[in-house]
């Protein structure tokens, strides 16, 4: 009996629809359009639900990864931005078709990304292109990154600021590895030695030593480099490039410590001091070759005779006795010499530079060595001694002539 019930119920509706048709047409047309629009706009909203899915976990992964750039200052290796971009999520697991649908592979290797941009940004390492070219010295680089970061070298903008010091800081990982300092904040071990670094790069950088890695090669002479900051200082040999001036005279230099270094002789600071004889320097570089003096150390050894030397300007300058090298040319008069130091004196011959002054009497000299002589006359000080008959001499010259009277020696 329910069958009919259905059967007589379905044709009363069909009859009266048909009995109203020609009165309600027009709303029924209305009514089916109207159905479809929804239906219609239901498909449209699964379809805009889809996309804003997508544009949502990829602005997600973009704020990761600008979150990780400005952490960590960038992906050196692709690997990590695959990682993050194939790394499961709750909504990935529940839309892994949409994973897949929508993955963009690279055309070089097998590694997938969600990000046309990140896709674009892998494939440059493949390519070796650098699209972000710097309009001032046409320096070009990979990544916006490191690009914004070479833009403050010409604009010297440092957002990042210390708040336990004065210091600014270009990049904020180069911050948080300064904050460290106050810290003290070592987490990065060594497991080969144990040593500990306040940055990550410090450890990659120390990991070579044991390891041996001299990734930097110089194409003029080939000699290899172990940190890109010691590769950069060397080509600047070949190029003659001194991009660091000092603000309190002419003097330019090839890196940023020796003009540091350089502006305290104006200055006068002399921070680093000996804790042995209490002498002070202006840079540590000077202390710790001068603490060999104490110990003894002499680290440097010559391979022609074996004669050892304390520090590696000494042995370079002791080798030329053997080659008979005298790299140093004075343009004036053509002179050569083996040292710098005595290439820099001689040209104080020529411009009459006398850089060393008396604070006593005012008197200038063209090296400090004529001051330190020149000083004993005020201080007294007579360090020459004749082992002959005692007299003392303020200097050497004075007590050589002196011993020609005890030997008869003539000049």
């Amino acid at each position: 009996m329910e069958n009919p019930s259905l059967l007589v119920s379905f044709h009363t509706e069909a009859k009266q629809e048909s009995l109203d048709s020609d009165c309600n047409c027009e709303a029924h047309c209305s009514l089916v359009d109207s159905e479809m629009t929804s239906v219609k706009l239901k498909g449209c909203s699964q379809t805009l639900g889809l996309n804003i899915i997508k544009y949502e976990e990829e602005e997600m992964i973009r704020v990761i990864i600008k979150d990780e750039e400005e952490r960590t200052g960038d992906f050196t290796n692709q690997d990590e931005i695959a990682a993050i971009y194939t790394s499961p999520t709750a909504g990935e697991q529940q839309q892994e078709y949409h994973k897949v649908d929508h993955s963009h592979p690279c055309p070089h290797c097998e590694k997938h990304f969600r990000s046309v941009s990140l896709l674009k940004r892998h494939i440059n390492t493949h390519t070796g292109e650098k699209p972000y070219s710097c309009s001032e010295c046409g320096k070009c680089f990979n990544t916006p990154y490191h690009f914004t970061l070479h833009q403050r070298v010409h604009t010297g903008e440092k957002p990042y600021s210390c708040s336990d010091c004065e210091k600014s800081f270009a990049d904020s990982k180069t911050l948080k590895g300064h904050q460290r300092t106050h810290s003290g904040e070592k987490p990065y071990s060594c497991s080969n030695c144990g040593k500990s670094f306040s940055g990550s790069s410090n450890l990659y950088r120390h990991n070579r030593i044991h390891t041996g890695a001299k990734p930097y090669s110089c194409s003029e002479c080939g000699k290899c480099f172990n940190t890109s900051y010691h590769f950069t200082l060397h080509q600047r040999v070949h190029t003659g490039e001194k991009p660091y001036s000092c603000s309190d005279c002419e003097k330019s230099f090839a890196d940023s410590k020796t003009l540091k270094s350089h502006q305290r002789t104006h200055t006068g600071e002399k921070p680093y001091s000996c804790s042995d004889c209490g002498k002070s320097f202006s840079g540590s570089s000077n202390l710790y070759r001068h603490n060999r003096i104490h110990t003894g150390e002499k680290p440097y050894s010559c391979v022609d005779c074996g004669k050892r030397a304390s520090t590696l300007a000494n042995l370079t300058a002791h080798q030329r006795t053997h080659t008979g090298e005298k790299p140093y040319l004075c343009s004036d008069c053509g002179k050569s010499f083996s040292l710098l130091d005595s290439f820099t004196r001689h040209q104080r011959i020529h411009t009459g530079e006398k850089p060393y002054s008396c604070s006593d009497c005012g008197k200038t000299f063209s090296d400090s060595s004529n001051l330190n002589r020149h000083n004993r006359m005020h201080n007294g000080k007579q360090p020459y001694f004749c082992f002959a008959c005692g007299k003392s001499f303020y200097q050497l010259a004075n007590l050589t002539v002196h011993q020609r009277i005890h030997t008869s020696e003539k000049p």
